[in-house]
This record gives structure tokens, sequence and C-alpha cells, in this order.
């Protein structure tokens, strides 16, 4: 509950901050959000508890009755999922502006006056900020430098289509209006990609702030980081359903990385076809597909490998490996994900997508399947020269019965 309700008229917004067994990091977040230089009268805080199995409740209601100064109020409810929690959240704002961050984030102390700038335009209906990071190991920094090779594709864009919720504005009115998250998503993954491509689609009008940022604790070690890209990539193959042009753009994936997924799946499928050389000659031709593949990738790979560098030449030698593994979560991800949302999803949910965006997306899918097929004709070649092993006569020849149990040679070449 509300320990201190500001008045309607001075408040500016409502900050909501979803957590999962966050008892070791919301104080942090919390006290950042204290330390702001927006007054306290403008804003409230909402911790939505998502069903923690640890201390949080007790760390929050501790934090509150240290700070009555604050108004927060703590929400709780059965594990459902961050988007879920958000929307709880919003339900139970009291402000024009939503802002959403997370429980492993420390916004910077003017985190709030910025996210708020660019609604001096009545016409933005949404807005995203920046990660920063105090974290020095190899695997945070390269995080990092991922997100600000995103950030400056964004900058100097007038407005955008993908907002991440670890530093994000709505219009609450607009929120509600289009029924926020959607709860499908019961992983942190791609619900805030999906709400922001839905109101881009209808002509709503999100911008970058770079300037509303917020200190992040990125993964620490790799087995974060292939996790959560898997998951995003699983969760990624329902969303392309429902919003397919994405597919071919957004404001915030590099186009390249969706090469560098395709390419790594040609160099798999291709190299299980050159192995197979050892059986049938002819294929040993696949090694110098896999090389040239390799090659492209390695190319698509060196512009950001060159930022890299700019940053420091340790941290670019770790990034090639790491962009690899990334393709490989990624694309791993998303196959499994196609595989298992196919068919009827609930809900209704209309693509809109022009003429030349359909023309690509189905150029992709078109090489997609060419990658699937050259996966997949190692594995039918494996399992007919099991059968062909297996049967009497040998590899190129076999031995059937015929009428009164007569028996005679076959030839498996055909003149």
């Amino acid at each position: 509950m509300h320990d201190l309700m500001p008045s309607q008229a001075t408040l500016l917004c409502s900050v909501v901050i979803p957590v999962y067994n966050g008892a070791t990091v919301i104080t942090r977040c919390l006290d950042a959000l204290a330390d702001q230089t927006l007054t306290p009268d403008r804003y409230e805080l909402l911790v939505v508890d998502d069903g923690s199995t640890d201390a949080t409740a007790a760390v929050v209601e501790r934090w509150r009755l240290a700070h009555p100064r604050i108004c927060l109020a703590l929400l709780q409810q059965a594990n459902a999922g961050p988007a879920a929690a958000r929307n709880r959240g919003a339900e139970h704002a009291n402000a024009p502006l939503l802002f959403f961050t997370d429980a492993d984030c420390a916004p910077t102390f003017t985190w709030l006056e910025a996210m708020a700038a660019p609604f001096m335009d009545p016409d933005v209906a949404g807005a995203k900020g920046a990660y920063v990071t105090e974290q020095r190991a190899a695997i945070p920094r390269f995080v990092q430098a991922e997100y600000e090779d995103r950030y400056d594709r964004m900058r100097g864009q007038p407005q955008i289509d993908f907002i991440d919720t670890y530093s994000a504005a709505y219009r609450r009115s607009i929120f509600l209006e289009n029924k926020g998250f959607d709860p499908i998503f019961t992983t942190a993954s791609v619900e805030d990609q999906e709400f922001s491509f839905r109101l881009a689609q209808k002509g709503y009008r999100l911008v970058f702030a770079p300037e509303a940022k917020v200190s992040h604790l990125h993964d620490g070690n790799l087995g974060d980081y292939f996790r959560r890209k898997y998951y995003i990539g699983f969760w990624k193959a329902l969303m392309i359903r429902w919003h397919p042009e994405r597919m071919v753009q957004d404001s915030h994936t590099p186009q390249v990385l969706k090469v560098q997924i395709v390419l790594l799946a040609a160099i798999v499928g291709l190299a299980a076809l050159a192995l197979l050389g050892a059986v049938w000659a002819p294929l040993t031709w696949a090694w110098a597909g896999v090389a040239a593949a390799i090659l492209v990738f390695l190319a698509t790979a060196l512009p950001f490998t060159l930022k890299l560098v700019r940053r420091s030449p340790a941290l670019a030698m770790v990034g090639l490996g790491m962009v690899l593994v990334r393709a490989l979560a990624l694309g791993s991800g998303y196959l499994n994900g196609a595989i298992h949302f196919a068919g009827t999803l609930p809900g209704v949910h209309q693509p809109v997508i022009t003429g030349w965006q359909r023309l690509v997306k189905r150029s992709m899918d078109i090489l997609g399947a060419l990658v699937g097929l050259a996966i997949s004709i190692p594995l039918v070649a494996i399992a007919a020269l099991a059968i062909k092993l297996d049967s009497p006569g040998g590899l190129f020849g076999q031995v059937r019965v015929g009428r009164m149990d007569a028996r005679f040679g076959s030839s498996n070449y055909v003149r």
C-alpha cells in the first residue's frame, strides 16, 4: 500500500518494476529511483512481485518503511511472467505516464526527467532509453557493446518501432487502450518488442531517448548469455507469426545478424554433407561451400569487430567467438520455437505487410527452406546408406527373394 499518495495534479509518472526472486538486486534499483532529480511528489513506484519464492517482498517492505518520502506500492501475484506483472502495475498506476524498468537495473539520477522529456511532444506515444554498465568482465562488456551498436542504428531516426522495457515509457491511456503486453510470453523475452511493434503498426509515434540511461547487470557468463539469446529466438518464432514484416526489418535489429544465423546453418549443413564424402566422393565438393560460408560469416562480423577493437583488442578477440555463439543461440531457439508454435494459435493477430516486404519475407522463407534441405540431405543419405548396408548383397547389389523362394540378384545402378 502507499505510505504517501502524491496529488493527482502534480503526479507525472508511475514507475512499474516487475520482480521475481530479486531480493539481492531490488534494493539497488529502489535506491537509484529514490535519488532522482525529479522531486518525489512527481512520481510513484509500483513493485510487482511475480510470485517470488525468496525474500523479495520482505526486502521491498523494509525499504518502503525506511523511505517514507517515496510513494511505493507493493503488489503481489502468482507467478505469471513479466508481461503480466507489468500489466498489473499499469492497472494500479495513477499517473498519465507509465515508466518501466527492471529489478536488476539502477536508473541514473536524471532518468525520470530524461524519460519524460520526449512526451513534451503530444504526438509521442512511447519512448525507449538505453543501457550502461559498470561491469568490467569480458562478457558483460561484449553485451554492452552489442547494445551500443544498436543504439548507433537508432540515433537520428525520427521514430522507432522497438522499445525494450528495461528503460521504457508510454502514455498510460494508450497503453491501456492497446491492452498492454501479451501475457502469452511467460518469460522475459520479446513481450516488449511485440507491444511496440503493435503500436508502431497502428501508427503511434515511438522515439529513442538515449539520455534515459539505466545501469544494468548484464549476463555474467557464457551460459547465461546463450540461455537469454536462445529464449529470445524461441519466443520470436511466435511473435513473427503475428508481425511477419519484422522478419524483414525493424529499427533495432542489425540486418547482418539475420544473415549470420542463415550462414551458420549453411556451414553446419554443408559440413555434414562434406563428411559424407568419405562414403561418396562427389560430396567432398561441399568443403568448398563450407569455406566460402565461413569467409562470408567472418566478413559480416568485421564491422562490429572493428568497433570492439576501438574499445579493446582483447575484447575483439572474445567478440568473434561471441558473435558465433549469438547466431547459434538465436538460430537454434528460433528453430525450436518454429516447431513448438506450429499450428493454430490463440488470439487474432492480423499482420500488416507491404508488397515489397512480403516479397523479401518470401525470399527469406525460400532461403530458409534451402538451408533446411541442405541440413536434411545428409540425414536422409545416412538413413538410406544404413538400409542398404542392412540388406543382403552389399552396398551396390542386393539379393531378393522371388516366387517359390527363388533368390536372384539386383543391381542398384541405373543404366
